[in-house]
Parts: structure tokens; sequence; C-alpha cells
């Protein structure tokens, strides 16, 4: 069960991650309102993203445009938005999956590429990794866990596993099921009184690479940054566990 929440722990030592620019949010609400209703209501991915975009303080008019740019009805807007996956290589082997919303795809290979050769890996063709992840979907809610109550919930709407976080500034878990059966959980876990803060999609290592060496956990520390910082980028994922040397 635990290997899926790896992705979180990684993320966490990864992570000195800035918060994201207006642009990645503004983009996360157009995707979010292209693949579900254009009403925040009705489409929880799009709640997630506007909150968010709220949080970061981004005016309502830019949240209103890229809500009407996801729904096809903003009329002076020429561009056209591609969501697009690359794939590569970091250093030690890791595999790394990077979720691009792009209008010009030319620039976004170009800035990726970059990325990947500054930090001693390398941009892949497109499947050279991806076949290493599940995509799954993921609920993520808050609160003081009742093991018993959420373990009911999962079998009832069918999910795959979950992992409960107990941390000193959090308390919490994150369930796990297919992606076309998050709603249904969604619905199940609020049914059971737990309190849905989030619901994404994610990529999950079948296999994790464990890197201990300071230097390559440098180097994928500033590959994985770099690749957050493009405003093309959504999301990037890592098959690596860091560990640091005990001295």
């Amino acid at each position: 069960m635990g290997k899926w929440a790896n992705i979180k722990r990684e993320k966490a030592v990864v992570d000195a991650k800035k918060g994201k620019t207006f642009t990645q949010l503004s983009r996360a609400i157009i995707v979010a309102a292209r693949a579900g209703l254009p009403d925040p209501e009705g489409n929880f991915q799009l709640r997630t993203a506007i909150e968010k975009a709220k949080i970061a303080g981004i005016p309502n008019d830019n949240i209103d445009r890229a809500i009407a740019k996801g729904a096809g009805t903003y009329g002076d807007d020429d561009s056209i938005l591609e969501e697009i996956r690359y794939e590569g290589y970091g250093i030690g082997g890791v595999a790394v999956l990077i979720e691009a919303l792009t209008d010009n795809r030319n620039r976004t290979a170009a800035d990726i590429r970059v990325a990947f050769s500054k930090n001693g890996g390398n941009l892949g063709e497109t499947g050279c990794v991806s076949w290493m992840f599940d995509q799954k979907g993921v609920a993520i809610i808050e609160g003081d866990i009742e093991e018993d109550k959420l373990l009911e919930a999962c079998v009832t709407a069918n999910a795959d596993t979950y992992e409960i976080i107990h941390e000193e500034d959090y308390q919490g878990a994150e369930v796990f099921t297919e992606v076309t059966a998050l709603e249904i959980l969604n619905q199940t876990l609020t049914a059971y009184n737990f309190v849905v803060k989030e619901l994404e999609l994610r990529w999950i290592p079948n296999n994790t690479v464990e890197i201990v060496d300071r230097d390559q956990i440098k180097f994928l520390s500033r590959l994985i940054d770099t690749l957050e910082s493009l405003d093309d980028v959504q999301n990037v994922t890592t098959n690596a566990e860091l560990y640091l040397e005990q001295k």
C-alpha cells in the first residue's frame, strides 16, 4: 500500500517549490473547464483550481476569462492550448513524466530539453517512461481519520487503496482509485462525512529508483525545480526515492 504514497514523500524532499505562477494556475482552470462542466458547482477539479488561483491572488476577471477559454466561449482568444506529455530520464536513470499545457509546442519542448541537458538528464521519446507509471484518481481528505470507517467507504466505492497521513502539521488520508471512478469515490467519501479537500489525477510509479548520492539528489532537485518553474508545465512526476546519506 505504501508505494503509491512514495511520490508524496519524494515531492516533500525535492520540493523547494515556489508557488505556481499565475499562468500555470490560470491554465489549470482552463484544463478543468475544458474537461468537465464550466461550472465549479458541478466540477470539483475546476472548483479546486479556482480556489488555488484565489489563494494566489489572481483577480476574479482573470479567473472568469480562464473559465471562458476552457469552455470555448471566450471570443478574443486566438491561442490554442494543447495538453502534451513529455517523458525523459534524470540523472541515475530516474524516470520523469511531465504534463504540459502549451500554445507553442516547439518552445515548450526546447525549454524542457534544456532543463534536462543542464541537469544530467535527457528528454526521450513519447512512451519511453510512461509504461512505468499508472494514472490513478486521488481523493485527498483532511481531519482525524477513523480507519474502520474509511475502509468501509473504500470498499463501498471499490477504491484501490488508501494511505493515512499523520504528520505534525497535517492529519488526513489519500485514497486511490481508477480514474473513471473518482467522482463515485468523492460522493461516497462525502456520504461517509469525510472532508474531501481535493481531487486529482496522479501518475503513480510502478517501481522506484533509490537515489542516495548527494550530487545526484542536487541535480534531480534542480531538474524538477526548473521544470516546475516553466509556465507551460502543469505537473512533474518521477519515480525517485531520495535518501540523504548518513555521515
